[in-house]
């Protein structure tokens, strides 16, 4: 069994950009099976180790971590844990992205496939005549990756001695600002394309500025043969939708007022951005409308925290987006 005790921390076990990954190879999990550490991961470990407790109401202060050079190495990795949590909070690109891709490079194309219909339809073959083939290609221009972030502007003697619980408030903020951030890009590229000349149909509503239940199951009817299961609604939008008399019967209305979950209008996830265009809403196929790309996960500087020159450290997060089928994605303009 491995003794935790003993790991000697450095900064080199950020170099690959995974800390915890990196210690997990010289402090496996599965070594703790059946004992009281059993549960927790090579870094939790470690947090034991030092006595560091980063949340609750008996939470330590900053300056816990900076007591050894050994834990000073911690504080990098519970920064962004702590900004993960915030990021996954607040984070819909889950309901929104079909596929994520983690790139190690600059240069990311995707790939793209347009199928006529009637090379969509899997047709009777006879024995020896040629099988129908569907074309897939790279698309012509690259994903445009951005790369999203935050200072943290903060001296140690700001900071070191806060209770790392309220600390982790904050940080979460700087998560939550993020996601918000990703969601927007997502959505810019679901709207006006991914530079391959793929911007999403826009269909109007039958009476401009009315929306109505009769727009929502033409828009609904639309995506064959994809599915409309995610619709995406700026808020004056949301309410028009939530007001619709198709969607305000008893027992829908008690969930939203007990809940607060919004009707599904025709089985689709209803979702609420800024992030989307005054006056529309976006219907997509969750399944088959997006690509995520990105270049791995929460970026800290480590060096200027564990060196405890914390004036200014960016936590970063790279990711760009691609459409995968483009009539999987569409807009409505009420």
């Amino acid at each position: 069994m491995a003794d935790f005790d003993n790991i000697k921390l450095e900064k080199g076990l950020y170099a690959s950009g995974n800390f915890t990954k990196a210690l997990e190879s010289l402090d496996p999990s599965e070594n703790y099976t059946g004992t009281s550490l059993e549960g927790l991961d090579a870094y939790q470990r470690q947090l034991k180790r030092f006595g560091i407790k980063v949340g609750g109401a008996g939470s330590d202060v900053v300056d816990k971590f900076f007591k050894t050079s050994d834990s000073a190495v911690l504080f990098p990795e519970y920064i962004s844990r702590a900004v993960r949590q915030g990021l996954e909070q607040a984070d819909i690109l889950p309901t929104v992205v079909a596929s994520t891709t983690v790139f190690d490079g600059l240069d990311y194309r995707s790939i793209t496939s347009l199928p006529t219909d009637e090379e969509k339809e899997l047709k009777i073959v006879s024995e020896g005549a040629f099988i129908p083939e569907t074309n897939i290609r790279t698309k012509e221009n690259l994903v445009k990756l951005r790369k999203r972030g935050r200072s943290l502007v903060a001296s140690y003697e700001a900071i070191r001695f806060q209770r790392l619980d309220l600390f982790t408030v904050t940080l979460r903020q700087i998560g939550a600002y993020i996601a918000r951030t990703l969601l927007k890009d997502a959505i810019e590229v679901i709207e006006n394309g991914d530079g391959n000349g793929n911007p999403a149909e826009v269909m109007s509503c039958a009476a401009s500025g009315t929306l109505s239940y009769g727009d929502l199951v033409d828009f609904w009817n639309s995506f064959d043969p994809y599915e409309l299961n995610t619709i995406i609604a700026e808020p004056a939008v949301m309410a028009k939708l939530l007001k619709m008399e198709e969607f305000r019967d008893a027992s829908a209305g008690l969930n939203f007022h007990g809940k607060g979950k919004e009707i599904t209008p025709l089985g689709a996830k209803l979702l609420k951005s800024n992030a989307v265009n005054t006056g529309t809403l976006i219907g997509l196929d969750k399944t088959a409308a997006l690509e995520m790309v990105k270049t791995g996960d929460i970026m800290t500087e480590y060096d200027k925290l564990i060196d405890r020159q914390l004036e200014r450290a960016v936590i970063s997060c790279t990711a760009g987006f691609a459409k995968i089928f483009d009539g999987a994605s569409k807009v409505l303009s009420v």
